[in-house]
């Protein structure tokens, strides 16, 4: 009879959650129970990614906890562990349990110093999400009850005090960054790179203190809030909230109360097998200490936790080495560094560009004779990143400089990655491993992974930060490249060309027919591909009756009906409210219009009314009744925008800062209609409490105290994406202008059927290019984007009132061809046998049944 094992891993973050992950991968056959003991009542979640939640209250959870089998992990949320014996192999909790274990993983991770100075008990840190919840909240409060920008003292240059400051400044705060050292994050960066990052920081507003740190911070005269900091060269800083983030203190206080060997700096000591000083404990994290020193990066604290994985289950896996590299975006600013990136290696030579007024510093360390990297080091631009760090240590395939973009460099074209190459740092997969999997070699059932989501999933390579995704791509397309594939960008069987390619030969010929289309540049007659994206392209530029000019046959089906096909074979009707505004009168009548014709209604998501059951031949009538009371199309069955989903904004809110509502119908009315490669979907949000989520939107719009943030790239659906920060307090016709920008080059260069998140995250240079083409106009496209947008504004016509407006129109909702002119609502739609005479010739190719007597019978178009 089997045992099944008992481990304990005290310690629900990032290092506890993948312990738990990796152990529950390796053990199918539920032979060790795991039980996760977390202080923190959240599920484990991502804490390089805290920045993002000073944005929003966005889910950072790693993994759900259901996705763990419940017989074989568990997790005590809120839950302290406060003793370890390790000769009984028990554990104490802070719910007075008492929990066996056969090994120990402690993942207790570390927490933020604050020191002993007058006033400290005022001072916060930025640590974890209640940490960041608290701050975001606290700045709201006091931008209400202050009557103007709250100030914010932050102590701490490196990397968690320039995210809080740069994150409170966000929100509105008047920020100051306190740092002892002489430049910013002077542990990482050498004065070059730190004095280039000082000078970006101070030109986003926040002010720079260095070389001193806080001395007291004074307060009221009740004592009860916080009045200014006084620094040790005297100066004093008004404040209203003080934040210190000025580095880590590993929490090895269990360890130590047990006997557990500690490091010189703290920590408990571990050996290349992650073992403690007692053979059954062993630790991994932040808590850990690695040959003298303790590291609070992703990667190690994930190797870590594979090791431990490996050796609970019999393996011999070493954590031999900490990898420093890490790349990130400060305060909206590029910083990545690997390797030996301040060049302590005897002879090393430093290759340096500089460029101070744009505030791009990038640096490669060689060695003497120039050929082996040893390390990198970035800040404004860190381009390089993706490519370099996997090449530490290996021969370069030209001289240095050529390496650095900044400087008009792109490293040679025919570089490849040694097998060894670590591609993904945060799960430690080498280049060997990506390849294998695309040529189907170790994978589940052999299957090769051909296309990049399935090679994440299958590899885990990219599947945490994402940094390394760009790399990930170009080792799949050299692979298939090298195996004989084409790397083909075809639309389909009739089209070699991709869709951006015939976007653009459409723009610049003015086709506006699929036959002109298909005879000059395509084959055969066209399929279910490549005709509805040619609709859609000609929609988008040409605009005109959806259904007009012979397009209608190009249609999916949704759009042939302008209604979204049913499951039962009913259609869905979807009027559009901008912004999820309407009147009382108008809820009248889509009530009474849903008792008339017997309709299910939902409230959907997107703040609109969706009305379930609907015939063919009952949608004109419908519609009739719903344009007559002043609704349009809500576009709900076309790749184009759906809604623009709103709060209330400061109209009703009494957080409100910017009328939400005001833009939200202001976008939904200009952006109506428009169709792209893929449905897409907006948020107005009126202030940062985000409670129309718009983070989640393709566009989304969060108010700030001097306009609004816009945020590009988030998608809910089949691969949920959280948007990300384009630019930030624009003014209402420059948010306006900028989102024109954005659509029309999402519509011009996105894949078929691709949303864009997806989109943005496989175009070369990402958010970057995509800020440089939107904001700096680096293409040159500025006025050709904002004219295109201009021109569909101009010429948007809604379809089902143009539909109503024309009888020949109305025929094809018609379900026969002599079927009566006005549909009765309360017809039975139930087929009978022998009612249906032999079609004509030129019904049968119109797909359509003609009907002698009785019911009606539904007959599918094209059948």
């Amino acid at each position: 009879m089997t045992t099944t094992r008992e481990v304990l891993i005290i310690g629900g973050g990032p290092a506890g959650h993948r312990a738990a992950d990796a152990l529950r991968a390796r053990d199918p056959e539920l032979a060790t129970r795991i039980t996760v003991i977390s202080e923190e009542i959240h599920a484990p979640y991502d804490r390089v990614a805290l920045s993002q939640r000073m944005e929003s209250s966005v889910d950072l959870s790693l993994t759900a906890q259901t996705e763990w089998h419940p017989d074989h992990v568990s997790v005590l949320s809120g839950v302290a562990a406060t003793s370890i014996d390790p000769i009984g192999h028990t554990v104490e909790t802070s719910d007075d349990r008492r929990l066996p274990f056969d090994q120990l993983v402690m993942a207790t991770g570390s927490s933020a110093p604050v020191p002993d100075i007058p006033g400290a008990e005022h001072i916060r840190v930025y640590r974890t999400i209640d940490d960041v919840d608290w701050l975001r909240d606290e700045v709201a409060r006091l931008s209400v009850s202050l009557g103007r920008a709250p100030r914010a003292v932050v102590a701490g240059g490196g990397l968690l005090g320039l995210e809080a400051a740069g994150g409170l400044a966000a929100r509105g705060a008047e920020s100051s960054l306190v740092h002892s050292g002489p430049w910013l994050m002077s542990a990482q960066l050498d004065q070059g790179a730190g004095q280039a990052l000082g000078r970006v920081i101070a030109g986003k507003g926040i002010a720079l203190h260095l070389g001193t740190r806080p001395r007291d911070i004074q307060l009221t005269d009740d004592g009860s809030a916080v009045t200014a900091v006084r620094l040790a060269n005297g100066q004093v800083l008004p404040a209203d909230l003080v934040v210190f983030a000025i580095g880590i203190t590993p929490r090895d206080e269990l360890a130590a109360a047990a006997g557990l060997e500690l490091g010189p700096r703290g920590g408990i000591v571990i050996g290349t097998d992650c073992r403690t000083s007692s053979p059954d404990i062993f630790a991994i994290g932040e808590v850990a200490s690695f040959e003298g020193r303790c590291t609070g990066l992703v990667a190690p604290a994930n190797a870590m936790a594979e090791v431990v994985a490996d050796r609970l289950l019999g393996g011999f896996a070493e954590f031999t080495t900490v990898d420093d590299a890490t790349k990130l975006k400060l305060a909206g600013v590029d910083v990545a560094s690997f390797g030996d990136a301040l060049g302590t290696t005897e002879g090393a030579l430093e290759v340096v560009y500089a460029d101070p007024v744009r505030g791009v510093y990038q640096k490669l360390v060689v060695t003497d004779d120039a050929k082996t990297l040893l390390g990198g080091m970035f800040v404004g631009d860190a381009s390089p990143y993706a490519m370099l760090r996997p090449m530490l240590g290996a021969a370069l395939g030209d001289e240095p400089g050529a390496y650095l973009s900044a400087a008009g460099g792109d490293g040679p074209a025919s570089s490849e990655l040694p097998d060894s190459a670590l591609v993904c740092s945060c799960n430690n997969i080498e280049a060997h491993t990506i390849r294998d999997a695309v040529n189907g070699i170790g994978t589940p059932d052999g299957e090769a992974c051909t296309e990049l989501g399935p090679l994440k999933a299958c590899t885990r390579a990219g599947a945490q930060c994402g940094s390394c995704v760009p790399l990930v791509k170009k080792i799949l397309e050299t692979e298939l490249v090298k195996s004989g594939q084409t790397v083909s960008k075809a639309l389909c069987e009739h089209f070699p060309l991709s869709r951006q390619e015939l976007y653009e030969t459409v723009r610049v010929t003015g086709l506006t027919s699929f036959d002109e289309i298909i005879s000059t540049y395509g084959t055969g007659r066209g399929c279910d591909i490549c005709k509805p994206t040619i609709a859609s392209v000609i929609a988008s530029q040409h605009q005109g009756y959806i259904l007009g000019e012979g397009r209608a046959g190009l249609q999916d089906t949704n759009d042939r009906a302008l209604a979204n096909l049913q499951r039962d074979g009913s259609y869905s009707v979807v009027p559009r409210m901008p912004g999820g505004e309407v009147t009382p009168q108008k809820l009248a009548v889509i009530a009474q219009v849903a008792i008339d014709f017997g309709l299910y209604t939902k409230i959907t998501g997107g703040q609109r009314i969706d009305m379930f059951g609907a015939s063919l031949d009952q949608l004109p009538e419908i519609w009739k009744r719903l344009v007559d009371a002043g609704f349009e199309s809500g576009q709900a069955y076309g790749k184009a925008l759906r809604n623009v989903k709103s709060c209330v904004g400061s109209t009703w809110c009494r957080f409100g800062v910017q009328d939400a509502v005001a833009m939200a119908v202001r976008l939904e009315l200009r952006y109506r209609g428009l169709r792209a490669p893929h449905k897409f979907k907006f948020g107005v949000s009126g202030c940062a409490r985000e409670c129309a989520e718009a983070r989640g939107k393709d566009v989304g719009v969060i108010a700030t105290d001097k306009g609004w943030n816009m945020y590009v790239g988030g998608n809910g659906g089949y691969q949920p994406a959280h948007g990300h920060l384009l630019v930030g307090d624009l003014d209402d016709e420059t948010l306006i202008t900028y989102i024109d920008r954005y659509m029309m080059y999402y519509i011009r260069t996105g894949d078929r059927l691709q949303r864009t998140a997806r989109w943005m995250e496989e175009m070369e240079g990402g958010l970057e290019h995509v800020y440089d083409v939107v904001v700096n106009d680096s293409l040159g496209l500025a006025d050709e984007l904002e004219s295109a947008m201009a021109k569909h504004v101009e010429n948007y016509e809604d379809e089902w009132a143009a539909t109503l407006r024309d009888p020949e129109r109305l025929r094809r909702f018609r379900t026969f061809v002599n079927a009566p002119e006005e549909a009765d609502p309360s017809h039975l739609r139930v087929p009978e046998r022998d009612q249906v005479r032999p079609p004509t010739d030129e019904e049968r190719a119109a797909g359509k049944g003609v009907l002698l007597s009785g019911s009606r019978i539904p007959v599918r178009e094209g059948a």
